[in-house]
């Protein structure tokens, strides 16, 4: 039932940058050409004729590294071997708990996201604080965190007011130790 899908390979498949994949259904996909064409994925007939291959490979070009692909499909593997199910519960498990121990247990702690569903990424702020100077200090005890500056969600800033926030991404390799430590540093 679904017409095409697009995704990155480096977020939950954990695949390599640069990487991702995408589906298009058979009837749509004879009905599209990409944004740039090359010979990997068009037969040039004439002057000024060309045929665009038949399947994905319309969207493809001559100029590529292999490693990459490679690395995706093997993240792809262990995400099929660990159970998309099995991934799904165990890193909404460790956000909620993140988000619950923030609210909780750091003064000051405000947890920025919204939706009735959550995923696996927690933004969050500490009064008082400055986002760069936190992440330097977690950096240095082994906790990696990111920054959301407000130019990454444009629009979801501007309609919230949002400052720039502290971002936590989960996996299934995560552990609520790690969440014991990181709530530590933080209160």
């Amino acid at each position: 039932g679904c017409d095409a899908l697009t995704a990155t390979g480096r977020k939950f498949i954990r695949g390599p940058r640069g990487t991702g994949f995408l589906y298009v259904r058979q009837a749509l996909l004879e009905t599209l050409e990409a944004a740039m064409i090359d010979h990997d994925a068009a037969v040039w007939l004439t002057r000024d004729h060309y045929e665009l291959k038949p399947d994905g490979r319309r969207f493809a070009t001559w100029e590529k590294g292999y490693a990459a692909p490679l690395g995706l499909g093997r993240a792809a593997d262990e995400a099929m071997a660990w159970g998309i199910d099995a991934i799904e519960q165990r890193v909404a498990s460790l956000a909620d708990t993140l988000r619950r121990r923030l609210t909780e247990e750091v003064p000051g702690a405000v947890v920025h996201d919204i939706g009735s569903r959550k995923c696996a990424i927690v933004t969050f702020t500490i009064a008082g604080t400055d986002p760069v100077s936190v992440k330097r200090r977690l950096h240095a005890e082994g906790i990696a965190v990111s920054i959301v500056p407000p130019a990454s969600t444009l629009l979801d800033t501007i309609a919230r007011d949002l400052p720039p926030m502290l971002r936590a991404s989960f996996h299934i390799y995560n552990t609520e130790a790690e969440i014991d430590r990181l709530i530590g540093l933080l209160s």
